[in-house]
């Protein structure tokens, strides 16, 4: 993996998926999967528009992910991988 700062999101966002983040990246690094949103390691910008957007507090820089949640650093670049970009705010019916 490069040596590139990244935002990940963490064990907070599963089951949320609030998208306010989603609409303040200038990158789209966001990826929604089923049970949560991803960032994309490889396109953030580490610009840290997401992190106060955020209603669970559920993104970190990825040096600073707290150690029990350090596991979601990989999944987020595996995941992000797999499924598909979201860039606008999506509201629950």
């Amino acid at each position: 993996m490069e040596n590139n700062m990244a935002y990940v999101i963490t064990e907070p966002c599963r089951g949320c998926k609030f998208t306010d983040c989603v609409a303040v990246c200038p990158v789209e690094s966001f990826r929604e999967g089923e049970e949560m949103l991803y960032i994309d390691p490889e396109t953030c910008i580490d610009c840290d528009a997401c992190v106060s957007e955020c209603p669970v507090e559920a993104i970190f820089p990825d040096h600073e992910v707290p150690k029990q949640w350090q596991h979601y650093v990989e999944i987020n670049a595996t995941m992000s991988q797999k499924t598909p970009v979201i860039s606008e705010i999506r509201r629950s019916e």
